[in-house]
């Protein structure tokens, strides 16, 4: 451990700079989780933080986010003036009618979430959270499909179960007396309903049609990766087209509205629909880029490969002779060790390059270590997944690997992680 590396190394990667394995950067990982464990990865692995705890339907919480009250006033209003076309007896009345089907709107598309959710569980495929936000749900799934089979059941059967709904709501319909509330009530679930499924069978990412596309050209290729890029691109695709096609089709008449009662307002607010769709589109067909290549790379990160070879101290070695000892045996690190060599603390790295040279001989290394628990003791064949969920179930800026056997291997700095990720993310297709 050269003290001139050292010192470059703290300036490049400093602790306060650095985001820690888990965090919610753009090149983090998102496997397992995206916050670490204890106080971190509890709060983000459980759903909360994510708005409004509903409930745990097949021990899956579900939340509602803060959007959702936005859009649900916004369904009220909208909804509330269409009733006083067609019931205009109900006077103030409307307006809690219409927060009734907002309220039952959102009601079917947790239905079709929890569909995801129940192949999910029966896939054996952990899921985080179901989160109710702005323009619909989603369901937070921890692992990808193992086949493309699963992958296209897993992706069809949320719209399926909104399909089904939209079923059911037309076959109540002949139960009521049409153009009464129970029969505009039921005949609004019907047709958005409706709209939920054929939106989502559109065939881009990161909508469930995209997955399904993904699962075809998975099964037809035999390569995974080679579906998430046509997916993510046709979503891409379907971005531009939502920006540009339906503020068209609202104004030439092809939605069955008249073109002469279109006001200056319409025209704005079909305009704002259409930017954040496509934006919700465009954004999540990047997304779906961005996490399928990142799994693609987390097999390259192996514990053993990117360990920092470490050599023992006791306590109250001087900082100086614990450098030499490093430094003539090749090592980066220093691992403290009590008088029958069970290690008991890592030395910090940043803590070492806080040390001004002249005082290193009279600094003891026990003075810049932190001491080690169960959980910052990694195994050396950990890789992937497993490596990272490891290290958010710890957080730490270094960490003890050792040997089946026990023995010291070296001390594995998650700034070395860190850097690893962004390299093999960095590499071309």
């Amino acid at each position: 451990m050269d003290e001139s590396d050292e010192r470059r190394a703290d300036d490049k990667n400093g602790e306060s700079a650095r985001p820690k394995p888990g965090t919610e950067e753009t090149t983090s990982p998102p496997a397992g989780e995206r916050t670490p464990d204890n106080s971190g990865k509890d709060r983000h692995r459980d759903g909360s933080g994510g708005g409004l705890l509903m409930g745990r339907p097949f021990g899956v919480p579900v939340y509602v986010a803060p959007s959702w009250f936005l859009v649900a006033a916004l369904i009220t209003w909208v909804f509330g003036g269409q009733l006083d076309l067609v019931l205009p007896e109900l006077g103030a009345a409307r307006y809690l009618v219409s927060l009734f089907f907002a309220v039952a709107f959102y009601a079917s598309v947790l239905v079709h979430e929890l569909a995801h959710t129940v192949a999910a569980l029966r896939f054996k495929l952990p899921v985080r959270r179901i989160q109710l936000q702005f323009f619909g749900g989603v369901s937070e799934i921890e692992k990808e499909t193992e086949t493309p089979g699963r992958e296209f059941v897993l992706a069809f059967v949320g719209p399926l179960l909104s399909l089904a709904l939209a079923g059911i709501f037309y076959v109540a319909m002949d139960l009521v007396t049409a153009g009464t509330v129970p029969g505009v009530l039921l005949a609004g679930l019907m047709i958005s309903n409706l709209i939920v499924a054929a939106f989502n069978l559109l065939p881009g990412l990161p909508l469930d049609g995209g997955r399904m596309l993904r699962a075809v050209i998975w099964k037809i290729t035999g390569n995974p990766m080679t579906g998430t890029v046509a997916a993510a691109w046709v979503g891409r695709g379907l971005a531009v087209a939502v920006l540009i096609g339906l503020p068209l089709l609202t104004h030439t008449g092809a939605l069955g509205n008249k073109t002469e009662d279109i006001t200056g307002m319409d025209t704005v607010l079909d305009a704002l629909l259409a930017a954040i769709l496509a934006a919700i589109i465009w954004t999540g067909a990047g997304n779906s880029l961005r996490m399928a290549r990142l799994r693609q790379h987390l097999p390259d990160l192996r514990a053993r490969s990117l360990t920092r070879r470490a050599v023992p101290v006791e306590s109250a070695t001087p900082l100086s002779e614990a450098l030499r000892r490093a430094n003539e045996a090749g090592a980066r690190a220093l691992v403290v060790v009590d008088g029958h060599g069970n290690p008991t603390a890592v030395v910090r790295e940043t803590a070492i390059v806080g040390v001004p040279e002249h005082r290193r001989p009279w600094v003891a290394v026990s003075g810049l270590a932190a001491d080690l628990t169960d959980d910052m003791r990694i195994p050396a064949e950990l890789a992937g997944e497993a490596l990272l969920d490891r290290l958010r179930a710890a957080p730490a800026t270094e960490y003890l690997v050792i040997e089946e056997s026990g023995e010291i291997y070296g001390v594995l700095s998650t700034a070395d992680v860190e850097r690893a990720f962004v390299k093999a993310m960095a590499r071309p297709q």
